[in-house]
């Protein structure tokens, strides 16, 4: 946090076939597997791309959350279903060793395409949907203090959570 070029809003991608995209997915999949995290966008690590990526595996930092598909997810479009918000807490790889609560919607519906530039479409909900809208605020430079309502609700994990290890995104 502080990074100025996590408050830029991302690119799309134009080439889906540039090895330089591939080996940014790599890295970006290398990056979130090290530190555990439910998803990762290439802001992240300094790239302003509109990727993503998230799912494919349990995330122990989340043991109670429906497992989520191994999904890139590149020049992702986002439409909310319904107006239902929920809050709940998150952390992010980009604010190590912090948590808020952040309200988001409960149902949306996501579109984009995949590494080979291939349509996706899908309606999630719950922590799905909570992992896509937190990875695509990244693309718009959005971070998730930004969305904190309460901020009584933002701290330290280690505080706010002392017999928990530290959970991030």
């Amino acid at each position: 946090m502080g990074d100025p070029r996590l408050l830029e809003v991302a690119q799309p991608v134009r080439d889906f076939n540039a090895p330089e995209l591939h080996a940014l997915i790599a890295d970006m999949r290398a990056t979130m597997a090290a530190l555990n995290g439910a998803g990762l966008a290439a802001p992240q690590i300094g790239v302003p791309l509109q990727v993503a990526i998230f799912g494919g595996f349990k995330s122990p930092r989340y043991p109670e959350a429906e497992e989520i598909p191994d999904t890139v997810l590149i020049n992702p479009q986002l439409e909310f279903i319904g107006e239902a918000l929920e809050e709940d807490w998150e952390g992010c790889l980009s604010l190590p060793g912090m948590r808020g609560k952040v309200p988001r919607y409960k149902r949306l519906r996501y579109r984009g395409f995949d590494l080979a530039g291939r349509a996706i479409d899908r309606s999630v909900s719950d922590f799905h949907a909570r992992v896509v809208q937190h990875e695509c605020d990244h693309l718009n430079g959005i971070l998730y203090p930004m969305r904190i309502a309460d901020m009584r609700q933002f701290g330290f994990a280690e505080v706010l959570f002392p017999n928990q290890a530290s959970m991030e995104e």
